[in-house]
């Protein structure tokens, strides 16, 4: 990669829409452009998948404005991209890490989502269908003008392999993002309506029978026999009736108080959030023909962790996995990473004494052995006080231990918050950057340097500028472990992609063309992955799991000591 470029080590095809409708595929070569060619929706299929068979070592990376625009109907067609670089997320990347990116800056219609795009479902600005009601502006000149801007812009980078590394990562989660949608998750809508009526109870009068009856136990308790449980200001008014003195309704809040209302309350609470967020009217909306397919946004964190935009993949009930079943003949592989954060903080520090606490053992209970705490109870408090900033209570007391048994994990995180504090700028492993201070904390800076500045405004400014720091401390390590969780996921998925075809006859025709005949992703939450996989290949599935792990810890962080263990689990659910 030494002429610069970020995708030096494969042949560039620029996919963007023509004026008429078509797409149009520009070949790229060193020199710039090598070939153009204009293919209809119903050409474009198969002469991408006729590119990606093409004989020869180096493969392609489609290089486009965003991969929800086009990859979704390249999917339904049964044809699979194995690299790609996404255009509108990798700007948001570099035009706030790079220095002096003012060409990026000021190509403001490359921020945010694509245009069309709301809450994940987008108007085919883009896509391959052929264009209604006229033709659409040409976007090819754009396009490849964005990716100028791009290629000029990552040999700035403070670190440019880094950054090349963090592109290829994060387009690899859009393309993850995209399969995982196209596949769906396999779920069962009977085994999931037996866990509403048996937790909920029977629905009667549009009321399940179960909360209906706590509420009425809370009505008595509180003698406000026409309380709506459901009405914040009215529910705390009835309790400030009975004595109960609190500030919130807030189930953090409630639990500290000793009244015959509260335990029934609290358990209301628990089943009204399980139905409105995951009852009978999400899964007649989201749970069709055996698959649930939500809708990932690649990148919607600041850290680059994942969001969700319909469907709530990232907050699925624990109860509610039972319902995550395998088809027929077919197994649920899970795997979860114990401790991911807390590792890759070692990592990124390289402190090997916390690397050591964490080889081949509970990273907690190995805090333990090394004297730093007494508990593993302790030691999970410590590390997470350490990682968010807790200054009270328990992570008070025990931070300060962390401090002196590993300095040097220590000693980057407090370094973060003090960056983070005074106002400056952090960055995650592979080079993403944290938001600037916002206007808020300006102010409150501003606020205390003036001369005469009052007491009140000097203890507000520390107090933001200390929340700010928190913020910062905690940036670097989840940003970089959803950096390592990218690149788990795009080694995994182009290891099942290498499995061989079952036969039809095992095959599972719901998860589609491209993914009905061999192992696949089926789902993502952070650091716990899901493969839908034929029950022979099950096991290679694992495996696979496995070593896209240590692949994933290798590529980051080289020779550094440090393991990535796995909580693997095969069985026909994904209940814990």
């Amino acid at each position: 990669m030494g002429d610069g470029s970020p995708w030096a080590d494969a042949e560039r095809i620029v996919l963007a829409r023509a004026l008429d409708g078509r797409a149009v595929a520009t070949v790229l070569d060193r020199d710039g452009e090598r070939g153009r060619r204009a293919l209809s929706a119903a050409e474009l299929p198969a002469w991408v998948a006729e590119r990606e068979a093409s004989p020869g070592s180096r493969g392609v990376r489609w290089i486009w404005s965003s991969t929800t625009e086009w990859y979704p109907a390249l999917l339904e067609a049964g044809v699979r991209v194995a690299r790609c670089h996404d255009l509108r997320l990798c700007h948001a990347i570099l035009r706030d890490a790079v220095p002096g990116a003012a060409e990026l800056r000021a190509a403001v219609q490359w921020n945010g989502a694509a245009a069309g795009e709301t809450a994940g479902h987008t108007e085919a600005l883009f896509s391959l269908d052929e264009p209604r009601g006229g033709p659409r502006r040409d976007d090819v000149r754009e396009v490849l003008e964005e990716l100028a801007r791009q290629d000029a812009a990552v040999p700035r980078a403070t670190d440019p392999g880094r950054m090349r590394l963090l592109l290829a990562a994060e387009s690899a989660g859009a393309l993850v993002a995209a399969e995982l949608a196209s596949a769906g998750v396999p779920w069962d809508a009977e085994h999931h309506r037996r866990i509403l009526e048996d937790v909920l109870g029977p629905r009667r009068g549009g009321v399940p029978q179960n909360m209906g009856r706590l509420a009425g136990e809370v009505r008595a308790a509180l003698g406000d026999p026409a309380l709506a449980l459901d009405s914040p200001p009215r529910l705390l008014k009835a309790l400030h009736n009975a004595g109960i003195r609190v500030d919130s309704t807030s189930k953090w809040e409630l639990r500290e108080i000793d009244h015959p209302a509260i335990a029934p309350l609290l358990e209301y609470k628990r089943l009204s959030r399980l139905l409105s967020a995951n009852g009978w009217a999400w899964l007649d909306e989201w749970v069709h023909d055996h698959r649930f397919r939500p809708v990932y946004v690649p990148g919607g964190v600041v850290t680059g962790r994942w969001a969700s935009s319909g469907g709530g993949a990232l907050q699925l009930p624990r109860q509610l996995r039972q319902a995550l079943r395998a088809d027929p003949g077919w197994r649920i592989v899970t795997a979860d990473v114990a401790q991911l954060e807390p590792r890759v903080l070692a990592a990124m520090s390289r402190d090997a004494r916390l690397a050591d606490a964490a080889r081949g053992r509970d990273l907690y209970e190995g805090i333990v052995a090394s004297g730093a705490v007494a508990t593993r109870a302790e030691g999970k408090i410590a590390m997470l006080g350490a990682m968010y900033g807790a200054t009270t209570g328990d992570s008070g007391r025990l931070v300060p231990r962390l401090r002196s048994a590993y300095p040097r994990a220590m000693g980057l995180v407090d370094a973060a918050a003090r960056t983070g504090a005074d106002g400056g700028v952090v960055s995650t492993w592979l080079g993403r950057t944290s938001p600037a201070p916002d206007e808020l904390w300006r102010d409150a800076q501003t606020r205390a340097s003036r001369p005469g500045a009052s007491a009140a405004d000097e203890t507000r400014a520390r107090r933001i500028g200390r929340d700010r720091g928190r913020f910062t401390r905690n940036f670097i390590v989840q940003g970089t472990a959803a950096e390592w969780a990218l690149a788990w996921l795009a080694d995994l998925r182009l290891r099942l992609a290498d499995f061989p075809q079952v036969e039809s006859g095992s095959a599972a025709p719901r998860s589609g063309r491209a993914f009905s005949r061999r192992a696949h992703l089926a789902f993502f939450l952070h650091d716990e992955v899901l493969i839908h996989a034929p029950e022979e290949q099950a096991d290679a599935a694992a495996q696979a799991m496995r070593d896209a792990a240590e692949a994933a810890g290798r590529l980051l962080f080289g020779s550094f000591p440090i393991d990535f263990p796995l909580d693997l689990r095969i069985s026909d659910s994904a209940a814990k």
